[in-house]
């Protein structure tokens, strides 16, 4: 019988896809990562504990709590930091998934003699006995897909993955955890980051991981000084809001921390038609040696938009068919082919005139 590790984080999702699992004749060890040195929250971690706990005595399995504070400190909120000082707006969900669960809770998953890892996550996993890989597809669900937050995982990661979520919607998430008498059947969804509750980035960087940037200069395109701005972590690129009265709309349309400037300007200077995506990973192709038609997201919650994939020395050179807004460096690009996801990296820069910018 093959043992699975589920990860059960206290939310339904995670809930039913152990429950799928252990009607299908898993032998399911539940765990729950104990990820933030701040346990004291009624509505944060103590209580995903104890849901989690609680979830895996109804579905009779033994359940373990796993401590990864200290990694998920360097490898997901150092990171986070990071970035923000350096001009960037990370997705620290999908470093939590590359560092957390499918690098070092899978090598937990493997010393406890667990073949497979599983998550609750909204994606369909599949072999393509052809090309001989491991592929990620869209989950049945549009609204719930999940595919995005998955592109960094190796073959090796793919290939002890499972995602028994992918062929459902929610509802029917919702109605089997009820029909099985789950106790987080009605559990809201969490909207914010897990270590920034409000989604006040600002004031996390300062209070808790006592970061804080100097104020400086916001400019036009032309280098004008339009005005004064509160420190470079206040601020992303498309922002509207909070940066004062100009008499005019304005926008956020860059960071520059080397001189430790934002660039303001009005809405159609947030249009790009291309931007360079380093750090790639691919999962469908071995790599990209000419260019591809696809459609690329450059955000979770964005749509799939058509581009062509070109090879570049540092990565890929991604040129829209129509100009995107607000494309962010230190956000995500996903390629897709219909369901199929290609691969994806970070954005490293805009290139708002299709002239590429090192």
């Amino acid at each position: 019988m093959p043992r699975v590790m589920a990860a059960l984080s206290g939310g339904v999702d995670s809930a039913v896809a152990a429950l799928l699992l252990r009607e299908r004749g898993f032998e399911v060890l539940g765990v729950t990562m104990q990820l933030l040195v701040d346990q004291d929250s009624s509505l944060g971690p103590l209580a995903d504990v104890a849901t989690a706990r609680e979830v895996a005595r109804r579905l009779g399995l033994s359940h373990q709590i796993i401590d990864f504070r200290e990694v998920f400190q360097r490898e997901v909120m150092d990171r986070f930091a990071s970035a923000y000082v350096r001009g960037l707006t990370p997705n620290p969900c999908i470093e939590c998934n590359r560092h957390i669960k499918f690098k070092a809770l899978l090598a937990k998953a493997e010393e406890l003699g667990c073949d497979f890892l599983a998550t609750g996550h909204y994606a369909r996993r599949e072999f393509n006995a052809r090309y001989g890989r491991w592929l990620i597809k869209r989950a049945l669900d549009p609204v719930k897909d999940q595919s995005y937050m998955l592109y960094s995982l190796t073959q090796g990661q793919l290939s002890r993955a499972l995602f028994p979520l992918g062929e459902l919607d929610k509802g029917q998430v919702r109605a089997l955890a009820a029909d099985r008498g789950l106790n987080n059947a009605d559990r809201p969804d969490s909207q914010d980051i897990c270590f920034i509750r409000g989604g006040d980035y600002a004031s996390f960087l300062e209070k808790t991981l006592g970061l804080s940037t100097p104020a400086g200069n916001f400019l036009d395109r032309e280098g004008r000084v339009l005005g004064r701005h509160r420190g470079l972590i206040r601020y992303t690129v498309g922002q509207r809001r909070g940066l004062g009265s100009f008499g005019r709309p304005l926008y956020v349309t860059s960071l520059n921390p080397q001189d430790n400037t934002v660039q303001l300007g009005p809405e159609e200077e947030l249009f790009t038609s291309s931007a360079l995506v380093g750090e790639v990973n691919f999962m469908a192709l071995a790599g990209l040696t000419a260019p591809l038609k696809a459609e690329v997201k450059i955000r979770y919650q964005a749509q799939a938009e058509p581009a062509w994939l070109e090879p570049h020395p540092a990565g890929v050179l991604v040129r829209f068919e129509t100009p995107l807004k607000a494309v962010t460096p230190g956000q995500t690009a996903v390629f897709y082919l219909g369901d199929l996801v290609l691969g994806g990296g970070a954005i490293l820069t805009e290139t708002p005139e299709g002239d590429l910018k090192l």
